[in-house]
């Protein structure tokens, strides 16, 4: 889940690590964080936490040890959002081929995108890797490379959104090029002592897109890669079946959405699978473990009852919470149901109890406020940062030029020739 939640530098504070707390004595076995950003300048949307290789490590050493206090594991979720970037950010997007996304009236509150150069595909896998290395200095136990629900490394992976005629596009394995770049170097800064996992759609839910065939062939390329274990789910902004709506959603479970595609593609994999998508059951749970999967994911559930496993230990018929919105447009249902879970994360952030059934419109309206305030702060944070690196730039004087300064200081102070 994405919180949006940062500090006013991009980094998690005090309410990040209010929600987290609650998370980590909630008595689950591991926590992987909403989005973490690779790049300030590349966001799924504002108030989002970004992990640059200048970036100061007290906060997410802080933000570990608070995911950790409850005995769980770790982990960072590390991404890059590609074409799926907001346009109000004013920024260009960075994308496999300059496809936009198609989502009818809506499309245009995304940036323009422009197909990258090899050097910038080479820049992002180093950008992964490094935010990895510093996730693990700052004493996570792992992270999660995002390749899933339509951000940049998925889009590589659908030949609907990555139509490039050279190594990174055509077959599949050109496709799945980019990816495999990053978990191998991610595996190397990192050593074999971190959890390194990958985030995969078992479908794009889109016809003509990535397909389970395809997701069998990938998971199978992960499995010789020392990946410790691959979650697998489903969908993209413009079929939403992360959500349980969008294309071709009949075909998916009333809950773990995506268990019975998932299935076929785990029997391909030496590596522990697990499977997410709509759990609010214990039962459900069960069934994922008795078909074989080795984690059960669950996300919104835990938005509205961040104690829904102890709730399950204590009352097996416990049923937690699912975002629910049966608007006709379907996108804005989609937007309202996000709405929804962010509407908790924040109160959770705060400290308030959970709502268990909040209004459709008043989500959608405190959502909107709450990103529009996180957009200001970004700007300003960005404005800071970009006046300290011109300064920065300016105060580097060739040395030449420091020894004709320093020859003409008196007692510390300048001569008026200067």
């Amino acid at each position: 889940m994405e919180e949006n939640m940062a500090g006013w530098d991009l980094q998690p504070d005090s309410a990040l690590y209010s929600l987290y707390r609650y998370w980590a004595h909630g008595g689950p076995g591991m926590i992987i964080t909403g989005n973490v950003m690779i790049d300030r300048t590349a966001m799924t949307g504002p108030g989002g936490v970004v992990m640059e290789p200048d970036t100061s490590l007290i906060a997410f050493e802080k933000w570990a040890k608070v995911m950790k206090s409850g005995g769980a594991k770790a982990l960072m979720q590390l991404n890059h959002p590609g074409r799926q970037m907001p346009s109000q950010f004013g920024r260009t997007a960075l994308a496999p081929s300059a496809i936009a996304l198609k989502l009818g009236r809506y499309s245009k509150k995304f940036a323009r995108p422009v197909a990258m150069s090899c050097e910038q595909i080479h820049r992002v896998t180093h950008q992964f890797a490094m935010a990895a290395k510093r996730a693990k200095d700052a004493g996570f136990d792992g992270v999660q490379i995002h390749a899933a629900h339509g951000y940049l490394l998925s889009q590589f992976l659908s030949p609907l959104s990555n139509q490039r005629e050279d190594e990174w596009g055509g077959s599949l394995q050109n496709r799945a090029r980019f990816l495999i770049n990053v978990v191998c170097q991610v595996r190397a800064l990192c050593g074999n002592d971190f959890i390194v996992s990958v985030k995969l759609n078992s479908a794009d839910f889109q016809r003509g897109g990535f397909s389970d065939d395809d997701a069998v062939e990938v998971v199978s390329k992960l499995s010789k890669l020392n990946v410790d274990f691959i979650e697998l789910s489903g969908g993209n902004y413009e079929s939403p079946a992360m959500q349980g709506t969008g294309d071709m959603s009949s075909a998916l479970k009333p809950e773990a959405y995506f268990m019975a595609f998932a299935a076929r593609i785990a029997q391909h994999s030496d590596v522990p699978v697990m499977t997410t998508g709509g759990i609010t059951q214990l039962k459900t749970a069960e069934q994922v473990l008795e078909a074989g999967y080795d984690f059960v994911g669950i996300a919104s559930a835990l938005a509205f009852t961040p104690d829904l496993v102890k709730k399950w230990q204590q009352n097996p018929d416990y049923a937690g919470v699912k975002p629910h919105c049966d608007w006709q447009d379907k996108t804005l249902a989609s937007l309202v149901k996000m709405a929804k879970v962010r509407r908790q994360l924040r109160r959770l952030g705060n400290d308030f109890t959970t709502m268990h059934n909040p209004t459709a419109l008043w989500s959608l309206f405190l959502d909107v406020i709450h990103k529009r305030k996180m957009m200001k702060l970004y700007r300003a944070y960005c404005v800071e940062q970009t006046s300290t690196e011109k300064q920065e730039t300016h105060s580097e004087q060739p040395e030449k030029a420091t020894r004709y300064v320093s020859s003409h200081v008196v007692s510390g102070v300048p001569s008026r020739d200067l």
